[in-house]
């Protein structure tokens, strides 16, 4: 492990043209959980693998899905069909709800495209019935998942994500309640933090990178780094900003046109940002739009939430923890644990035991344990999907430090 050195991490604002794409593929998963509670129907039924495409004026939603009837509508010939309707009102209200009133993008102008289709039923069928006969559902897909926690922050993320995600979630609230010249601001913007780390803890903040969006069109970057430093500089807090801290604000000039009038947006194109910030390796699926049978995005909680737990016990300053799966196979193939060299009195392979002894893996495991089949998924897709306060509910269940006895119990440690 290195002691002294520099580490970058980036964020982007809800008004980003790929996190308005997530922000809506996680309505829809909300709206279809949503509708099931309504409706009677099983949630645990409930299936969403839907991605968005976002451009000037124009959002196409498509996917496979499986829905409660009054998500349904008959065609001509009689079929059951899915009705457009209320996925179209979702996407409307989270756009209006992001802050998007420009010509070239706007909630109540913008053409959506509802091009969702029912699930593979040769994929459904593996998901449905597990193929080792090992729980009640079988992984959605394969693939490999990430959890990670450090002692970097008080929530055990690591720092250069927390606060360049922080810079951006103060500065949208200010934008919202129109805070001044904040309400000028657009809902597109970037962030960058760089920390410099000294004994292998952040001493200070190196550079701060910001490019947001303004609408009015008179304001030059001096203007705007006159607006957005004092939330700048609360979000880092008690973090020394370096007095040779380099500052790029606006660094281009003006950013008027913004969101997906300026670039085009999809679903899953900033993993990084919705995980650790490049600080922990990522397994490479996305998670909005999906619901949690797929191992994407459920087993990636259960990662964080088992890599939390662990530091959080004292068991180590930092821990990784990869799981793998295969499709229609319920139980993981492999649980690692990389303590980094930070071990307290306990050994990777004694923390790969006590994981199986005290969760279930299996995607059914993981549902129930984290209690996951719930409309908790909108809010999400902004300011990362770790490192957040759980919520009354049931979101961000994964933050939870509630296995560090179960933990400590299996290892035999008091």
């Amino acid at each position: 492990m290195r002691a002294n050195y520099l580490f970058t991490s980036e964020s982007v604002a809800e008004g980003h043209p790929d996190k308005v794409c997530d922000r809506i593929s996680d309505e829809i998963v909300d709206l279809v959980y949503r509708e099931a509670v309504k409706t009677g129907v099983n949630p645990w039924t409930v299936r969403v693998a839907c991605e968005t495409l976002a451009t000037t004026n124009r959002v196409v939603i498509a996917g496979e899905v499986r829905l409660p009837p009054s998500l349904m509508k008959k065609d001509k010939n009689g079929d059951d069909v899915i009705n457009p309707s209320k996925f179209k009102s979702a996407a409307r209200k989270a756009i209006r709800d992001i802050g998007y009133e420009q010509d070239g993008f706007h909630w109540k102008t913008a053409k959506i495209d509802v091009l969702l289709h029912s699930q593979s039923a040769d994929i459904a069928q593996g998901v449905d019935s597990a193929a080792d006969q090992q729980g009640d559902e079988g992984a959605g897909d394969q693939g490999i998942m990430f959890g990670y926690a450090c002692k970097e922050t008080p929530d055990l993320m690591p720092a250069p994500i927390y606060y360049a995600h922080k810079i951006l979630a103060l500065l949208a609230a200010a934008r919202k309640k129109g805070e001044g010249d904040a309400g000028k601001l657009g809902p597109d913007a970037k962030s960058q933090v760089t920390v410099r780390y000294e004994n292998g803890m952040p001493a200070g903040v190196a550079s701060i990178v910001l490019s947001t969006q303004h609408l009015d069109t008179s304001w030059d970057s001096k203007k705007v780094r006159q607006v957005v430093e004092p939330f700048i500089r609360e979000a880092i807090g008690d973090l020394p900003i370096d007095a040779d801290c380099k500052w790029y604000i606006n660094p281009t000039g003006k950013f008027v046109i913004g969101g997906p009038d300026g670039d085009a947006g999809l679903t899953g194109r900033k993993i990084i940002v919705d995980t650790y910030g490049g600080a922990a390796p990522h397994g490479g699926g996305a998670f909005s739009g999906k619901d949690t049978t797929k191992v994407d995005r459920s087993a990636a909680y259960a990662a964080r939430y088992l890599a939390k737990n662990v530091v959080a016990a004292g068991f180590a300053e930092r821990c990784t923890i990869q799981i793998s799966y295969a499709i229609g196979i319920a139980q993981p193939l492999s649980i690692y644990v990389d303590l980094h060299g930070t071990g307290n009195n306990v050994t990777e392979d004694q923390v790969e035991a006590a994981i199986r002894k005290t969760m279930d893996l299996s995607p059914g495991g993981i549902r129930r344990h984290l209690d996951l089949n719930k409309p908790i998924y909108a809010k999400t897709a902004s300011y990362g999907h770790f490192g957040r306060k759980n919520g009354r509910d049931g979101s961000f269940s994964w933050e939870k430090t509630d296995l560090v006895k179960p933990l400590k119990e299996a290892l035999k440690v008091g």
